[in-house]
């Protein structure tokens, strides 16, 4: 079925997920993480789930209690951690808060601002070569480009090179690159008054 680990891909998830606790069974992590994987690649509700998974509530209660845990933060950092180091891009995205996400009372937890699109989130992504996510993090749609930029470099790794569009052309970030042993290739804002080594070409 599509959306299920592969054999590999389970033996690098399987030592991250919580040592099962004593007494009854637990239900098939594996399984777990297919149904889950499906929800989550497919968009569907969590009710459609189909019985190849077992109980939605299942899929569904796991999902919640290892996000409390951290677990999906750890599964994350540590398979990224395994990336393509030669190149890095770092770029944003902002996506439309759902209809049934703007009304909900705004906290600290949501990354939710208004911009000319209306209610708005904004993806902050850095990426290897083949495009495959190093870090993410979200911020309010309003927010500018760089606002997070120091938090997704913060792992850059030296012989590395960051590309990235002029929005993120700050002295400060060629700087970072630099101290990591990486060399950040950006193209220079047109108001730039200091010259900065680029190649279009790259």
């Amino acid at each position: 079925m599509r959306y299920e680990l592969t054999d590999y891909e389970w033996t690098a998830i399987k030592p991250m997920l919580p040592n099962k606790p004593r007494g009854v069974p637990r239900v098939n992590d594996r399984r777990v993480l297919n149904g889950i994987f499906w929800v989550l690649r497919s968009g569907a509700p969590w009710r459609d789930l189909p019985e190849a998974f077992g109980p939605y509530t299942t899929c569904y209660s796991r999902f919640v209690r290892w996000r409390r845990a951290g677990v999906w933060g750890r599964i994350i950092d540590t398979l990224a951690s395994a990336h393509d180091a030669a190149v890095q891009m770092i770029d944003t995205s902002i996506v439309r808060v759902h209809q049934h996400g703007a009304c909900i009372t705004r906290n600290q937890h949501q990354s939710m601002g208004r911009s000319r699109g209306g209610l708005t989130s904004k993806i902050h992504a850095l990426v290897d070569s083949n495009g495959l996510m190093v870090r993410l993090e979200l911020s309010p749609g309003e927010a500018h480009d760089v606002r997070l930029a120091r938090k997704l470099l913060s792992r850059l790794k030296s012989g590395s090179m960051l590309l990235a569009d002029r929005g993120y052309d700050a002295d400060w970030i060629g700087e970072l690159a630099m101290k990591k042993g990486a060399w950040a290739n950006i193209p220079p804002k047109s108001n730039r008054s200091d010259p900065i080594c680029f190649s279009p070409y790259l």
